[in-house]
């Protein structure tokens, strides 16, 4: 194969054809490199090849366009490019470095430049180009570090040497960009980047180049150090800035993420530096990690992924903190003040006495992290401490777990009125949590392969701990001022950490991880000197710690009888305020857009009925009828007081109304109904309506209309194909002349109540619109799939239950959530024979788990085994085996 300098002075081509043969030859080596990236060369010795091969190509075209004044004039690599780490499809950045001050005023060397680089167009590199001369490099640096962190990057390809070497001096740092002022600009820059990724790494489609514990962070320890040097390399070993295993494990870190990066770019064609979940089992397989299970292959994959960032993490504060000490603080006077006999405070951070101290007090591995707490002077760890903490992990053995003494320190720590949760996350990152609590490392850097865990199991469970720190601080009542007033009740908050820190420990052990959590939180906490009473209520709370929130989503708490059971299974009040703060706490931490107004209403108003219930007594229950009596005259109460006559109350009562519906909604609503009913004309049916706040922080579209088969499915499907969200519906034959009052509880797509007042008309008349002109003939969804559902495709389960007080049957649907989902199976309903009266919707990101309580025509429940199967089998072929 001819090399690009032998391509390009062949006479007798035309230019098009040399760029032709030009992108031959670099599609045929960028597809050896691909053969041999797949046969084991590792991505390291890969990006370098492409930067030769890229250096080879550019350096034959610049002597071709550029003729005379090629020597004249310098081509020079920045940034990646310039460090010759060249991905299969990395931004070529470059920078055409002049002699001239002025070059756009020189026409024939912007006409070469210009050929030039439309020559790189054409042979497929879409370089990133600039063209300056010293003086603007200079000036453009000095306005942008970003512009300085490019050119600390340069690396002459071709041309004049002089010229480059007179920019490498005139960006040296006693010119611009001092060490002090480009770190302070780095630091910012990172927590900006940092803030765009929520401060973790641990996201379910992390960005491996810009995301913390990224590529992007060892670069950034590089361009920190350089620039004090201000040198193109250096030995961070020689240099002392990292041990040689801290080194070792950084550059097996960084190796790995070019491996990933490297597959990432010839899996996609692209530049792509996200780890998306379309790209993760591919890349697991890859990767060689096998199980029978592809899914549980995925999590194992990206554990080690998660692992090594959280590594990088590490190493990137040691090596901040480390410059800051050595270079920023040089010239400061120490001070040093004693803390007790084995650590001192160096500049508001904690220091170890002697490199010997974990070895002689291995108890200070743990004290260390309580000190922080009781001096809240303290800024951190010094770098060297932090250094010797990871070399004495060892000591965390079995003996060290039983001492009593480490286990009070270690429950000292979760009843200090502060830094709990910063402590435990140093404790995390440092590894000494995982040393400490064993069954903990096995959850660190775990993902569950879903939509609906967002984070990692570890990340997770401290950010379930630091809801539940704020629920006790006045500064973030804001937040969650019920959550707070519980708060305030809880008299050892440490046993709800300790609950957090158990609730989700056993997952991916096998079986029912609350049960096993349970069982190692009883451990725990007998170890750790917790009465038998704490350790019960600790262990109760791990095994049932879904249980709130399952009742809230799935089940009708607008039953005495399901309140009741609630109630019965919790047993008392301080369980119950236990139990709320820490559900309140989990979802929050699950992922940040499932919590929304709807379940925090929902949350509150299970709270506060099963509170009153345990006030009450549980053996004292409320009658139905003296329940419905109650509800009544409270609603009749608040009619009066919003101007509605008793005589126009019983005409809309007495004509429209049942006992069914009085048992099923609450006065706020039952007025809001009374009120439209009363005015409403024959002529304004269906009559539609919205109030956008409800008492359960949604929507509430209220439809009263003939009753027709699918008025559901029309209903959903308009809802649907507005991008609303129906999390509750209520449907209720009112009257002995067929009509049918629908109620649903809506957010939109986002969680959040639809506040537009334009936004609810449109629903308003979109909705009387379908409604007006029912037919069997479907509303068809046109709402585009979200991209992530394909890949979480969920198999469609049909389940019958039994309602305890035979009222309905139960029908529970697991399938996967996509547009148009709820109006198929209203379509299935209404084929089937069958009247849907209560829907709960549930959707766990691609999962939706919804709940139906149903009957016949005659609303009696479906009994018949043959109906049930083919209500069943319709379903599954409406909403699809997937």
């Amino acid at each position: 194969m001819a090399s690009f300098p032998q391509l390009i002075d062949q006479p007798d081509l035309l230019l098009p054809e040399i760029a032709q043969a030009f992108s031959e030859r670099l599609k045929i080596i960028a597809k050896e490199h691909a053969v041999l990236f797949r046969e084991g060369t590792p991505a390291a010795e890969l990006i370098r090849k492409r930067s030769d091969l890229i250096d080879e190509a550019l350096a034959a075209a610049w002597q071709h366009f550029l003729g005379k004044d090629a020597d004249r004039n310098s081509l020079i690599a920045v940034g990646g490019y310039g460090r010759q780490e060249l991905h299969p499809y990395s931004d070529i950045d470059i920078l055409v470095l002049t002699q001239e001050e002025n070059p756009e005023g020189n026409q024939e060397l912007e006409g070469k430049l210009s050929s030039f680089l439309r020559f790189l167009w054409d042979i497929g590199l879409k370089p990133a180009q600039s063209v300056r001369s010293i003086g603007q490099c200079v000036a453009e640096a000095e306005a942008d570090q970003t512009v300085m962190t490019n050119l600390m990057e340069c690396r002459l390809v071709q041309g004049n040497e002089r010229t480059y070497d007179n920019l490498w001096t005139r960006i040296a740092p006693e010119c611009l960009w001092s060490s002090k002022d480009y770190y302070g600009a780095k630091l910012v820059e990172q927590a900006t980047r940092y803030a765009k990724y929520h401060d973790t790494a641990y996201n379910l489609e992390p960005n491996i180049k810009e995301g913390p514990g990224g590529l992007r962070d060892i670069q950034n320890i590089g361009w920190i150090i350089k620039r004090h040097y201000h040198s193109r390399s250096l030995n961070l070993i020689s240099e002392g800035w990292l041990t040689e295993s801290e080194y070792n494990e950084l550059i097996k870190a960084r190796d790995f993420l070019w491996e990933i990066r490297y597959a990432l770019h010839i899996l996609t064609g692209r530049c792509e530096d996200r780890l998306l979940f379309e790209h993760q089992k591919e890349l697991a397989r890859q990767f060689g990690v096998q199980d029978e299970n592809l899914n549980r292959a995925v999590e194992q994959f990206m554990q080690l992924y998660y692992r090594t960032v959280m590594g990088l993490e590490r190493l990137n504060e040691l090596l901040m903190q480390l410059f800051k000490e050595a270079v920023l603080y040089a010239n400061e006077v120490q001070q040093s003040l004693p803390i007790n006999e084995h650590f001192q405070s160096v500049n508001q951070f904690i220091e170890a006495k002697n490199p010997n101290i974990f070895k002689n007090h291995p108890l200070a591995l743990l004290k260390i992290f309580l000190l922080q707490q009781t001096h809240p002077e303290l800024k951190g760890i010094r770098a060297s401490t932090i250094r010797l903490i990871r070399q004495h992990l060892y000591l965390i053995d079995d003996v060290f777990r039983e001492n009593p003494e480490v286990c009070s320190l270690f429950m000292s720590i979760l009843r200090e009125k502060t830094g709990v949760t910063q402590q435990l996350r140093r404790m995390n990152r440092y590894g000494v949590l995982a040393a400490y609590i064993p069954e903990f490392g096995r959850v660190v850097g775990r993902m569950q392969y879903d939509l609906f865990h967002v984070y990692t199991v570890d990340e997770h469970t401290l950010f379930v701990l630091r809801n539940l720190r704020r629920f006790t601080l006045e500064k973030h009542r804001s937040e969650h001022s019920t959550a707070n007033e519980i708060g305030e009740l809880i008299e050892k908050p440490e046993l709800l950490y300790v609950a957090a820190l158990m609730h989700d420990i056993a997952k991916g052990s096998g079986g029912d991880h609350s049960t096993l959590g349970a069982d190692i939180a009883r451990k725990f906490c007998s170890r750790h000197g917790l009465s038998a009473s704490e350790a019960s209520l600790v262990a109760w709370l791990v095994q049932n710690h879904l249980l709130m929130s399952m009742t809230a989503q799935r089940k009708d708490i607008n039953d005495p009888q399901i309140i009741h059971e609630f109630a019965t299974a919790v047993g008392n009040l301080n369980t119950l305020n236990h139990l709320y703060l820490l559900t309140v706490a989990d979802i929050r931490a699950t992922n940040p857009a499932i919590w929304n107004s709807w379940k925090d209403a929902l949350i509150k108003e299970l709270y506060v009925s099963t509170r009153a219930h345990l006030r009450r007594g549980l053996t004292q229950t409320l009658d139905e009828n003296e329940r419905i009596d109650r509800v009544k005259l409270e609603s009749r109460t608040l009619l009066n007081r919003l101007g509605l006559a008793d005589p126009a109350i019983d005409e809309v009562w007495n004509k429209t109304l049942n006992d069914e519906y009085f048992s099923r909604y609450v006065p706020e609503e039952i007025a809001w109904h009374t009120i439209a009913l009363s005015s409403a004309q024959p002529e304004d049916l269906p009559l539609v309506l919205l109030r956008p706040t409800s008492l359960r922080g949604s929507a509430e579209v209220f439809v009263y209309a003939k009753n027709q088969d699918f008025i559901f499915a029309h209903s959903t499907a308009v809802m649907d194909q507005l991008n609303l969200n129906v999390v509750d519906a209520r449907i209720i034959t009112t009257s002995a002349d067929g009509f049918t009052l629908n109620s649903y509880h809506v957010l939109e797509q986002s969680g959040e109540p639809i506040s537009d007042h334009l936004r609810q008309v449109q629903i308003c008349v979109r909705l009387k619109e379908a409604l007006s002109k029912i037919s069997k003939a479907p509303i068809k969804v046109q709402r585009r799939e979200p991209r992530l559902i394909r890949h979480f495709k969920v198999p469609t389960q049909v389940y019958f239950h039994e309602d305890p007080q035979h009222r309905f049957t139960i029908i529970e649907l697991i399938a996967t959530d996509r547009p148009g989902l709820l109006s198929k199976v209203g379509r299935a309903f209404a084929s089937g024979g069958a009247r849907l009266f209560n829907a709960r919707i549930s959707t766990i990101g691609s999962r939706a788990e919804d709940i139906f309580q149903i009957t016949d025509r005659d609303n009696l429940p479906i009994d018949d085994l043959a109906l049930r199967e083919t209500l069943k089998k319709t379903i599954i072929e409406l909403v699809g085996t997937h």
